[in-house]
């Protein structure tokens, strides 16, 4: 019998782990044999090396496409094994770090090809993942902030449909996020991160400055709206998702979603944690929301009551979209083709591409 743990990861998560390059059948293969929550880790880690291994024979091969395809797959099994496995810090960040290698040998074969980046922050830095479509010239750019469990990496799948439609992406790991949790926490002023970010490409001459957007998913669709309230370089947002009012939901969120926030906010116990997530609100932000807003969200979402997109879309003061995804849960994952092409038709528009 699985224990309490593993089912509700698999309840919770499975579209998202599909709709992000996991394999059905890896997925059905993978937990079906898993009982306890102490062997997620390793069960998804030895999975992912398994696609590892076929990426870098097809390396040595020189069959390079093939290369990247698996490599970047192995690195999305190896974030989901640490994706919310704080219980074992020490575990968790051995298989973060294999995501972030395999991913990173992955960059030169991905179609197009991307970029690590380093992005100054406070007297720290950032990492960031930087992709340029085929087009050339100076593209925008849309800043891609992930979620409470999500990296950079986990957004590989959301960044085509921008790439395709002649936008650059950036997607970063914020305070709290991917490879700056262990010595940035989470922070409620997420729009530092995203001043950071437009600091940056502001440095690129292969990159337009002066047509920035930024997205968000899960938390990252809190993320998203509150960088833009106050960084007004930001021409346009999409929030996917996100909480209107984090501690609102806190009581009513999956205890592996509390403990991932509690260890990522450096809090020392769950009191110490809502305390923290009660600063990641935009109650008093989202009025100052001028640019352009796309706002998704699942009406069956069991973490992020879809009442807090509608909320949002009616506290901003510039022009706003709202697409619900009636039969849609956390992210609408379980219908990603729903909202994922038409968000990137939306953000072309607002940047000044044309329709394709």
């Amino acid at each position: 019998m699985k224990d309490a743990l593993v089912s509700s990861a698999i309840s919770h998560w499975a579209p998202r782990f599909v709709s992000n390059g996991v394999l059905l059948a890896d997925f059905e293969e993978v937990t079906a044999a898993l009982e306890r929550w102490e062997d997620w880790c390793a069960a998804w880690s030895k999975r992912a090396a398994m696609h590892e291994a076929l990426g870098r024979s097809a390396l040595k091969e020189k069959y390079n496409l093939t290369a990247g395809e698996h490599l970047v797959r192995a690195a999305m099994y190896y974030h989901f094994a640490k994706f919310v496995f704080v219980q074992d810090v020490k575990q968790m960040k051995a298989a973060h770090m294999k995501a972030v290698e395999t991913y990173s040998a992955a960059l030169a074969f991905m179609r197009p090809p991307g970029e690590r980046i380093e992005i100054p922050f406070e007297g720290k830095t950032l990492k960031g993942i930087l992709r340029k479509p085929s087009s050339g010239g100076k593209p925008p750019v849309v800043v891609m902030a992930p979620g409470l469990d999500s990296t950079k990496e986990e957004l590989h799948a959301y960044e085509e449909p921008f790439l395709a439609r002649g936008m650059a992406v950036l997607a970063i790991d914020g305070p709290g996020q991917g490879e700056a949790e262990y010595d940035i926490p989470i922070c409620g002023d997420y729009e530092r991160a995203g001043t950071a970010a437009v600091d940056w490409i502001e440095t690129r001459a292969d990159l337009d400055p002066n047509r920035v957007a930024v997205w968000g998913v899960s938390l990252g669709g809190y993320y998203a709206p509150r960088a833009a309230a106050y960084e007004k370089r930001f021409k346009a947002c999409i929030a996917l998702s996100g909480p209107f009012d984090w501690a609102e939901i806190w009581d009513g969120v999956p205890e592996l979603t509390r403990a991932t926030f509690t260890a990522r906010s450096h809090s020392k116990n769950e009191t110490e944690a809502k305390r923290v997530a009660a600063t990641l609100t935009l109650r008093e932000a989202a009025k100052n929301i001028t640019c352009p807003l796309f706002v998704v969200a699942g009406r069956q979402d069991r973490l992020v009551p879809a009442a807090h997109a509608e909320r949002l879309a009616r506290s901003v003061s510039g022009p706003v979209e709202l697409l619900m995804v009636e039969d849609g849960g956390h992210n609408a994952n379980n219908r990603p083709y729903r909202y994922r092409s038409r968000s990137a038709d939306w953000l072309a528009g607002q940047l000044g591409l044309p329709k394709i």
